[in-house]
């Protein structure tokens, strides 16, 4: 009886020559040519395989995060103060919501150009429900996130019924919406929301203190623990490979050291704003909603390779539909959240550079332009991005035209990126 080993990029195992099969092998690495992890060390190694075949992850964006912010903070120390963090902490919740649907739209290889005004028009309604016509708060916020949901609906049916280019369904959206945001607030102009309600007070004077933010970061680490540790006994029964459980507990700790790291800073100065809270929450979501669940793996499918994804039969126009509904919501959803920041809504809610912020967090976060691929909280990555190169920029007093090149070139940056792992791992065989 003859043994021959395989080698993969993290690790060796077994394989009995004369019956062909590998022994205490996963059944999905019984192919010599994929790579095998063995423990903590076989997991390191094959991260650094997958690096060097061209998938660098989210390695790009943290790199270029870092150098952000020690730039930043060698030009003006303040920076990574506590007060301007919680400062920058509220200003990013918004877009990085409206970045969130951006993402959704991105993943299907398509684009939505309306999100900047569906925000708007929501949060004009918002004001003028709450406001003008005296509803109760919460029915304000349903009927105007109500309201982005049936203008998805609607860009969604045009896009699958008619095969209209969601580019430029979208951006006559823009337009449209915008239209409407502007007759909704008709001749006011600026509605300010009532100074006594608790969507200002949720908005703008809202904060978890150490308890509260240590409480949720606890409920978080147990959180991705108890997921990643029964995924990987499910794996496990399944005779497939799975992540060692030293792995899970390394990931976990240096999630509850990050968190640890946030709250100290933000709960210097008031704490962890409720806004950004929303924000994280809709981010693992999204995440858990597209990684864990079939409707998910769809999206993901019918991005890849939608000619494959229909003869599977998934249902490939109601997802696509689905999606641009979700991305409206979600728009909605951020201008809901600005108008509580801001305690108030206008004619320039949602127009500026929300739009543009809001795609380009999406595509520097990791979010491919050719569809099918995005890392993980790739909204989040990009928004903090996004967000501290304006920030900074004002703590040293450099002008706006210096904000638009450096965020277009950090976005182009993103793009080429991106266009050269994907050609990486088309060459190595891998994507």
């Amino acid at each position: 009886m003859t043994e021959q080993t395989t080698t993969g990029g993290a690790g060796t195992a077994p394989v009995r020559g004369d019956v062909g099969q590998a022994e205490q092998v996963a059944l999905d690495l019984t192919d010599p040519r994929l790579s095998q992890q063995q423990g903590l060390a076989g997991a390191t190694r094959a991260a650094i395989v997958r690096i060097r075949n061209g998938d660098v992850g989210s390695l790009p964006v943290l790199v270029g995060l870092v150098i952000i912010v020690v730039i930043f903070q060698a030009a003006n120390p303040t920076f990574l103060s506590s007060t301007n963090l919680v400062g920058l902490a509220s200003q990013i919740a918004s877009t990085g919501i409206i970045a969130l649907g951006v993402v959704l739209v991105l993943l299907l290889g398509e684009i939505d150009l309306s999100v900047g005004s569906v925000s708007g028009a929501a949060a004009a309604i918002l004001a003028v429900s709450n406001v003008t016509h005296g509803m109760p708060p919460g029915v304000a916020v349903v009927l105007a996130v109500g309201a982005g949901a049936v203008i998805g609906l609607i860009h969604g049916v045009l896009f699958t019924r008619f095969g209209v280019p969601s580019f430029v369904i979208t951006l006559a959206g823009l337009l449209v919406w915008q239209g409407v945001q502007r007759q909704v607030l008709s001749l006011t102009g600026t509605i300010n929301l009532p100074r006594g309600g608790w969507l200002l007070r949720l908005g703008e004077f809202r904060y978890f203190g150490y308890t509260g933010s240590t409480v949720i970061a606890v409920l978080l680490v147990a959180g991705y623990l108890v997921t990643q540790l029964r995924r990987r006994q499910a794996r496990l029964r399944a005779e497939l490979s799975a992540p060692p459980a030293s792995l899970i507990l390394v990931k976990a700790g240096a999630i509850a050291a990050l968190a640890g790291l946030v709250i100290y800073a933000l709960c210097q100065d008031l704490g962890v704003p409720y806004i950004f809270v929303i924000l994280l929450t809709l981010v693992i979501a999204v995440d858990w909603v597209l990684r864990r669940t079939r409707y998910g793996r769809a999206i993901f499918a019918i991005g890849g390779n939608i000619e494959a994804a229909r003869r599977a039969g998934l249902r490939v126009d109601l997802i696509r539909t689905s999606v641009f509904v979700l991305a409206s919501t979600l728009a909605a959803t951020g201008g809901v959240v600005e108008a509580m920041r801001a305690g108030a809504a206008g004619r320039d809610t949602g127009t500026g550079d929300v739009l543009i912020n809001a795609i380009a967090a999406a595509v520097i976060g990791g979010a491919s332009l050719f569809g099918g691929r995005s890392r993980r909280y790739a909204a989040l990555l990009g928004i903090l991005v996004i967000g501290a190169i304006p920030n900074g920029l004002n703590l040293v007093n450099l002008s706006d035209e210096l904000r638009y090149i450096i965020t277009g070139s950090v976005l182009l940056a993103a793009v080429i990126v991106d266009a050269i792992t994907r050609r990486g791992r088309e060459a190595t065989g891998t994507g």
